[in-house]
């Protein structure tokens, strides 16, 4: 991985987007005379004034640094969540630290790509997969969603309009608890059990997989029994937030 020196740098809210019920959409606008170099999949810490911080993967590719942007789950009592949910304003002046992490893509590989996502975990995700298309890489990919019902598969459209456009990318969202009344034809379950469904063999892929640690356990105690090699998983685990790790 090319290493970037890690920087501190003064940044304002350019928009809030709610994407669900408990999902913002946050953009970052940089100084004019600034950019933030980093690599798709990296995240910034973003620093709070009482000296903690709180970790978020950057969802946009790094041709499009302008802007950087994260996706927020809400947690209750949250600090930063609440303030983002409730009382941050477009123009807030922030502090972030980046880029950091090593969950990011390796553009030497030929092997066809597994993108595996759960929740918010979409974020890290999003940004490999808009740097694969930017940079018009030709490799098969194939994105798995997880998430509970409907109303949590956010961004839904867009990832339907990859594989619309991309005749080498396919896009499966699964849900594990669909609401009664949706009208949901698709899949069900445990979406590291639909890769096992759809894959005979994973010998020759490599897999990127992001999102709660339960999910991301399974994918490692699972995917090698269908050949996968271990040296070609790489994961972003997250739980509630924290200064160690990403938190969504």
């Amino acid at each position: 991985m090319n290493r970037i020196p890690i920087r501190t740098i003064p940044c304002r809210v350019a928009r809030r987007e709610a994407l669900c019920e408990d999902v913002m959409g946050l953009w970052l606008r940089l100084p004019k005379a600034e950019r933030l170099r980093f690599l798709a999949g990296q995240y910034i810490d973003v620093l709070l004034p009482d000296g903690s911080s709180r970790s978020f993967s950057l969802a946009n590719a790094p041709g499009d640094a302008q802007f950087l942007e994260l996706h927020i789950r809400h947690y209750q009592h949250g600090v930063f969540s609440d303030l983002v949910f409730s009382g941050m304003h477009e123009g807030t002046l922030l502090r972030i630290r980046g880029p950091l992490g090593g969950f990011v893509l390796d553009e030497a590989s030929r092997r066809p790509i597994i993108c595996i996502a759960g929740g918010t975990g979409f974020a890290p995700i999003k940004g490999l997969i808009e740097h694969v298309l930017a940079r018009g890489m030709d490799r098969p990919l194939h994105l798995y969603r997880g998430a509970r019902s409907q109303g949590d598969l956010y961004l839904d459209e867009l990832a339907r309009g990859w594989a619309e456009q991309r005749a080498q990318l396919r896009y499966t969202p699964v849900l594990s608890d669909p609401m009664p009344d949706e009208p949901w034809s698709g899949r069900t379950g445990l979406v590291h059990e639909a890769v096992l469904e759809d894959f005979e063999a994973l010998g020759d892929h490599v897999v990127y997989a992001s999102g709660p640690p339960l999910m991301v356990e399974a994918i490692r105690a699972t995917l090698p029994q269908k050949g996968l090699d271990p040296g070609y998983l790489y994961s972003d685990s997250f739980g509630r937030a924290s200064t160690a790790q990403p938190s969504y």
